[in-house]
């Protein structure tokens, strides 16, 4: 009788419980735990304060203008790419996609993806890689414009790159990066948009921002 008890004892010490804790941790992880807000903390003077996406006016695939101030009260991804991208840029749409399959049903989150080539990536260019990939437009913008307005905003606002540039014709910027904005435009996160595993993190960040799939 002693020896089932020492087995049971034995199963549950070194199967159940540390199951149990993978479980816990595993829910914390994605349902409880805050995600931190990233972006300097000072400004150029030294003064404390909180960094969040500067305003823009932008062109998307309709032909429309848009602003941040669209991004009140939702949650955001983003992405920055051009229509002629062979590799990277297609895997990033792809992923967005998945993301905006998982939360169809969600009126709180969009989706906006800045070309970094807009002499080439006019409103109709963007409309037809909308089109060629078969993109639900009604919640993502694509987005042309001023390549120095992008650029500054890529690097001032979203900093998806460490280097230095003026947004000329020999400046060119080309990113992984996903970055996950809140409500109120501070960044939250960033997640290689070419990466599963990177992807799934990311669908369960969006849910700590109080977005329901």
């Amino acid at each position: 009788m002693r020896t089932k008890k020492t087995i049971w004892f034995f199963v549950i010490l070194v199967f159940v419980i540390p199951a149990i804790a993978w479980v816990g941790m595993d829910w914390y992880e994605s349902r409880v735990q805050t995600l931190p807000v990233l972006g300097p903390a000072t400004d150029s003077a030294g003064r404390e304060w909180q960094h969040t996406i500067a305003d823009f006016r932008l062109v998307n695939q309709e032909g429309d203008m848009v602003s941040a101030g669209e991004w009140k009260d939702k949650v955001v991804v983003v992405d920055f790419f051009f229509t002629h991208c062979p590799a990277i840029c297609p895997k990033l749409t792809a992923s967005l996609k998945k993301i905006q399959e998982q939360y169809r049903s969600s009126n709180r989150l969009l989706f906006c993806s800045f070309t970094v080539d807009p002499e080439r990536d006019s409103a109709t260019v963007l409309k037809q890689y909308a089109v060629r990939f078969g993109l639900d437009t009604r919640n993502w913008q694509l987005l042309t414009g001023r390549k120095k307005d992008i650029y500054k905003l890529a690097r001032n606002s979203f900093m998806v790159v460490a280097t230095d540039g003026d947004g000329g014709p020999t400046d060119f910027i080309h990113t992984e990066k996903l970055v996950l904005i809140d409500q109120q435009k501070r960044i939250r996160g960033y997640y290689t948009g070419t990466d599963d595993a990177a992807i799934q993190q990311l669908i369960a960040d969006i849910k700590k921002l109080n977005v329901q799939d």
